[in-house]
């Protein structure tokens, strides 16, 4: 199945696949993107980070698999919250993970985090070799939803953990009307900062194109998660989901 989200690239009229844009996009905004994402969500996505963890605290998981990685935000504060032996990030954006490196050689973790450049949807890595995976604001940005989130559950242990936090469109007044008119917003404020336009635009309209709520949960349920949950954070702007492999 194809779902509108996999449609939604940064460029539009790019001659180039939607992971290869994405990668594209990423690399352009690395120098800024720590910066502007805590801008753009008024430094409340450290806060949905915290919660995210903390859902996968009772798995108490040795090895984690950071999705999306990015400039391994999340990887870092689950080495604070969680004490896991072993996390490691992917991400298509090689400047990206330049950023997260220098971070992790600063706060004394490259013994604990390490970084590798992959597509979720073809994961190079063994089956039952993670006791959780966790992917911070990047499911929208997947090529290919249901293979990536089948590859994710191949390399999860028998009972392991899927945490997923993504950004959403709120439902209900006032806050859906303030992020309606906030989103007209974020194109201009990504573009005088970083000076990239089709990046910020690309925000809105990829949230606004991914399943939310109840048709994630499905899509998840789908693809072999049992347990399924979700939880809404901040009158709906970021949901929390989670889905555990079948144990053994």
């Amino acid at each position: 199945m194809v779902y509108k989200a996999e449609k939604i690239v940064p460029y539009a009229s790019a001659d180039a696949s939607k992971s290869e844009q994405v990668e594209l996009m990423f690399d352009e905004i690395a120098g800024k993107y720590d910066f502007l994402n805590h801008s753009l969500s008024l430094g409340i996505d450290r806060a949905w980070r915290k919660k995210g963890i903390l859902a996968l605290k009772d798995l108490h998981p040795k090895k984690i698999l950071d999705i999306a990685t990015g400039t391994g935000d999340l990887s870092l504060e689950a080495c604070r919250l969680l004490k896991p032996e072993k996390i490691l990030g992917i991400d298509l954006s090689e400047k990206m993970m330049a950023v997260g490196r220098e971070k992790i050689i600063e706060a004394g973790l490259t013994g604990v985090i390490s970084f590798d450049k992959q597509d979720c949807a073809d994961l190079q890595l063994e089956n039952d070799s993670f006791d959780a995976a966790m992917v911070a604001f990047g499911v929208r940005n997947f090529e290919q939803l249901d293979q990536s989130l089948r590859e994710i559950l191949r390399v999860l242990k028998p009972g392991g953990k899927l945490m997923i936090l993504e950004l959403t469109s709120p439902e209900f007044f006032p806050m859906k009307q303030t992020y309606q008119i906030y989103s007209k917003l974020i194109p201009l404020i990504g573009k005088w900062i970083s000076n990239n336009n089709a990046a910020y635009r690309y925000l809105p309209e990829s949230i606004a194109a991914f399943p939310q709520g109840k048709e994630m949960k499905a899509i998840l349920g789908k693809n072999g998660f049992k347990d399924v949950s979700c939880r809404k954070f901040t009158f709906g702007i970021c949901t929390l989901y989670l889905g555990s492999k079948k144990p053994l």
